[in-house]
């Protein structure tokens, strides 16, 4: 087994032993690829929101929120191409009986050769020593030239047969390739299908009365639809976008890798109307701008990259993705894609009322172009789960399993702890309970010793511990405790709320944004 599969599985199992995500409707087996979020899992969930929206929103005076319905005219999906174009094409592996996007297939081969890149590179890099180049390595060796042009190749082929829809060749390029299946090792492999992934259903009660309408596969529309009301009654000036959170619903036939990849999900994305003929100006823009928000969570560099298209969504002329390094490795947190003016074109078209935006500058209407910058919560969480989890050696045979969230998103922010449960320690732990509360997700807690309490809240992620002893009757000081050195210092009870709420505030993160 890899070392990243048994990290993904210290993950999973985590997440459930201690209250983050629970598989749905478990008591009845559960449902393949759905998932309920836990007690500390939706505190951690609620807090990403938070973070995303204060970036968005409240730091962007020209950006506002939304929430628009699940349910939508089902010519909303006709106009906006999901009902002809929105497909997944899936292969079938004959022996091992499972079924896999065929351009993840590709991708992933394309992965393995970089693998290999990485490798040479690290092999001259502990050869060489300060003396390493690693530009220069990558423009003259060899092997990494060969492999580099092997990938372009790839990369070539693949989006050709993704442009023509072809899907004979895409399954004689996986053939040619050389590709395994990864259950079974064989390449007994059907041939590769186009499945639409909108969930459909039916609205009316009355059979011949009902009309075929969908679960929205994404947010996007539902701020398309609403562009014009949000622009005049928030007297909006291009550029201004609108941002929103929101559940959407893919039939994903490959659900898999825990809440990676699930049938619901959940979406933050933004819609920034602009200028038409800006649109490469504000890509750049909000590419780095998010990368940015993603960085300052402290995760490292390295831990992020982008990752331009190879093959374009019928409604963009540029698109790039940050991927993240999860534990079986960089796959796409958030997409930033340049939409052009389809959207508002097609519903213009298809609804035949006017979307046009009447610009003062030029004394000109026009149907804005669109930059989207689209995340996946639920990838979101996963990131920060996976990266945050470690498992420390504390010598003498000693060690800890610890959950280093950043303080911001934590779902608990402090436990106060009475060391024992006696003496007033209690009442006077609970006092402190009282005011902190109004503020912050505090948890109480007197069972066990004060050391087993410190590993449960380490595993939960909570930053501070608060720890209230015989002392605190007698000068009003209490022990706060810092989760990632460990450190304890006392301070009295009245700073307490000042040096929690300044611990753990967001504009520390905001501010590096």
């Amino acid at each position: 087994m890899a070392v990243n599969e048994d990290v993904f599985k210290k993950v999973i199992s985590h997440a459930k032993e201690f209250g983050f995500v629970f598989p749905s409707s478990e008591i009845y087996d559960g449902l393949s690829a759905t998932y309920d979020y836990a007690q500390n899992g939706v505190e951690l969930k609620n807090n990403i929101k938070k973070y995303w929206w204060m970036a968005m929103v409240q730091m962007h005076e020209n950006i506002v929120g939304l929430d628009a319905a699940i349910f939508m005219h089902p010519s909303t999906w006709k106009a906006s191409g999901h009902v002809d174009a929105f497909n997944d094409p899936l292969i079938d592996n004959k022996d091992s009986k499972k079924r896999y996007r065929a351009d993840v297939l590709v991708e992933d081969h394309i992965e393995k050769i970089n693998g290999k890149i990485d490798k040479d590179i690290k092999k001259a890099q502990k050869r060489f020593g300060d003396a390493f180049d690693e530009a220069e390595f990558r423009a003259t060796n060899g092997n990494v030239l060969r492999r580099q042009s092997e990938i372009e190749k790839i990369k070539d082929q693949l989006k050709a047969v993704q442009e023509n829809e072809d899907l004979e060749a895409f399954k004689q390029l996986i053939e040619d390739l050389g590709i395994v299946c990864p259950v079974s090792g064989s390449k007994n492999w059907t041939e590769v299908r186009q499945f639409n992934l909108m969930f459909g259903t039916e609205l009316g009660s009355v059979a011949g009365d009902a009309a075929t309408i969908y679960l929205r596969p994404e947010t996007a529309q539902g701020i398309f639809v609403n562009y014009l009301n949000v622009q005049k009654t928030g007297r909006m000036k291009i550029p201004f976008g609108i941002a929103q959170i929101g559940k959407a619903f893919r039939n994903e036939i490959v659900a898999r890798q825990f809440i990676f990849r699930m049938r619901e999900f959940e979406q933050m994305e933004m819609q920034f109307f602009i200028k038409p003929g800006t649109q490469e100006k504000w890509f750049e823009y909000w590419k780095e701008t998010r990368m940015k928000w993603h960085k300052s969570l402290g995760f490292g560099d390295e831990a992020y990259r982008f990752h331009d298209h190879i093959k374009m969504a019928h409604y963009a002329d540029n698109a790039a993705d940050i991927e993240f390094k999860f534990p079986f490795g960089f796959k796409e947190l958030e997409g930033i894609h340049s939409r052009t003016d389809f959207d508002l074109s097609q519903h213009e078209a298809h609804s035949g009322k006017k979307l046009r935006y009447f610009d003062p500058e030029i004394n000109e209407s026009y149907i804005p172009y669109v930059v989207e910058t689209s995340i996946g919560l639920d990838r979101m969480f996963l990131a920060i789960l996976s990266t945050a989890l470690k498992e420390e050696d504390l010598g003498d045979g000693k060690s800890r399993v610890v959950l280093n969230i950043p303080p911001a998103l934590a779902p608990v922010k402090a436990a106060i702890l009475p060391l024992v449960k006696k003496d007033g320690l209690p009442e006077k732990a609970r006092e402190i309970m009282s005011v902190l509360k109004f503020d912050h997700n505090c948890q109480y807690e007197e069972k066990d010793t004060v050391g087993k309490r410190y590993r449960r809240q380490d595993a939960i992620g909570t930053p501070y511990c608060i720890t209230v002893d015989h002392q605190t009757l007698e000068d009003n000081t209490v022990t706060i405790r810092d989760r990632d050195t460990m450190e304890q210092e006392r301070v009295t009870i009245d700073d307490l709320a000042n040096i929690i709420a300044k611990k753990v505030s967001m504009t520390s993160l905001l501010m590096q944004n």
